[in-house]
């Protein structure tokens, strides 16, 4: 089904830079509004833009190439952590809590 999915997403930007005048097609944007397309050459700075820029809070970015989304790879690794963190803190008293049962 999800495969599905991105085949008919793929297809629906094709369509709809098809359906552009050739002076107006640009090969990027987004379908229905929401999912983002670019089937322009890539470039260096576009790929780090897009998984490569630890100044920005935006995990999920346009994809270089394609249809959807990329991942923001320093972002992600520091929202992860952020998580990590947390959750072994609050885990922390817990786990006292039950260590003081058991030497009971």
């Amino acid at each position: 089904m999800v495969r599905t999915l991105i085949w008919v997403t793929f297809f629906a930007a094709i369509y709809q830079e098809l359906r552009k005048p050739d002076a107006e097609r640009t090969w990027h944007g987004k379908v229905a509004g929401v999912v983002p397309y670019d089937f322009r050459v890539p470039t260096l700075d576009r790929l780090r833009a897009a998984y490569w820029d630890p100044d920005t809070d935006q995990v999920f970015t346009d994809r270089v190439f394609g249809v959807g989304w990329a991942v923001n790879l320093p972002v992600a690794a520091r929202k992860l952590a952020a998580l990590v963190d947390q959750y072994a803190t609050a885990s922390r008293p817990a786990l006292r809590r039950s260590s003081s049962r058991e030497s009971e």
